[in-house]
């Protein structure tokens, strides 16, 4: 979700309905200190956006801890520490996934955490390990269960494989099996209903985490909790819904970034957004180009005016895009 899960798109996706906890991108430890603009972007929060999790990484104690302290004072309902980001950037930094091969160092980290911002809860995401033969997650998370963390959430992958493959979901079962008490978050080819329930029953995990899922159906949230509740996810939303969604999202990025940020953020999303409404092609080549205003407004009342040009995907669409390419190269 690096690059996508913006103020502006998790305020669209609560008022939706039906999301519980959402996280912010990952956001270093260090940038936070310096006062990175980009960083301040990228850990930004409101009211309106509760409960929330300031996602963290890094590795060095003291810069972990001074940043998570800042991050509560700024709102945090929790601190959450990455630890499965695969990139080469934040792995070799440090950070990330790299975490998971220092079992002792990353326990360290985590204990000082926990102490640094307590009450505030602090959880950890990870991977189940760095490659096939040392899949450390369920020692790391009884490791981390012991020094205070109130959970875990795992990807049922390890870094080697980056996205590719399926999600292990005996592995992320183990890591159940592994801890006394604290939830056990599931993560991973969460598309539909169906992969929802399928993680709930083979894993026993305590709730699930959902990433592209949503960029791929905004509504997910709202369905799965319509679904967990009463067992139907209800009705799909409509094409003025669909487009809606759309509108919000650009006018929220336009009121936070201004137009030249606005209209950049906003064309990484616009795949999504033109298999989620099916618009017409030529107006899809339009917005990819997007860097006015006006134009985003004038083009979606010709989007709505055309409506879609084959039937809408539903809840069950399975289609998400994944990084490809060896994950070194990342």
């Amino acid at each position: 979700m690096a690059g996508y899960t913006s103020l502006a798109f998790r305020l669209c996706v609560r008022q939706n309905g039906g999301l519980g906890l959402a996280t912010t991108d990952l956001v270093n430890a260090r940038s936070i200190l310096e006062g990175r603009r980009r960083a301040a972007e990228l850990s930004e929060t409101c009211p309106e956006d509760r409960p929330i999790a300031i996602q963290l990484y890094g590795h060095v104690i003291a810069e972990m801890t001074e940043a998570a302290r800042r991050m509560v004072d700024q709102g945090a309902t929790l601190i959450d520490i990455n630890m499965g980001c695969p990139v080469r950037k934040v792995v070799r930094s440090g950070g990330g996934s790299r975490l998971m091969c220092e079992a002792e160092a990353a326990t360290r980290l985590v204990a000082a955490i926990v102490l640094a911002v307590e009450p505030v809860p602090v959880t950890v995401k990870m991977r189940l390990g760095w490659d096939a033969q040392s899949l450390t997650a369920p020692q790391l998370a009884a490791a981390f269960e012991s020094v205070g963390a109130a959970a875990v959430i795992i990807h049922g992958r390890t870094r080697a494989q980056g996205f590719s493959g399926t999600v292990n979901r005996d592995g992320i079962r183990a890591v159940v099996e592994a801890v006394r008490s604290i939830p056990v978050i599931g993560n991973g080819d969460i598309r539909t209903l169906a992969d929802a329930d399928r993680m709930f029953r083979e894993t026993g995990c305590a709730a699930v985490s959902i990433g592209r899922g949503i960029l791929a159906n905004p509504f997910f949230p709202r369905q799965l909790d319509r679904w967990a509740r009463t067992g139907d996810p209800g009705p799909d939303p409509s094409f003025a819904e669909r487009l809606d969604m759309m509108r919000r999202h650009f006018h929220g990025l336009l009121l936070r970034r201004g137009e030249f940020y606005a209209c950049l953020q906003f064309r990484k999303t616009l795949k999504w957004y033109a298999h989620f409404t099916r618009m017409p092609k030529p107006l899809y080549l339009e917005l990819i180009n997007l860097s006015q205003a006006s134009v985003f407004d004038e083009v979606l009342a010709r989007v709505e005016a055309a409506g879609p040009t084959a039937p809408l995907p539903g809840h069950a669409d399975p289609r998400i895009p994944v990084p490809a390419g060896p994950i070194d190269k990342w």
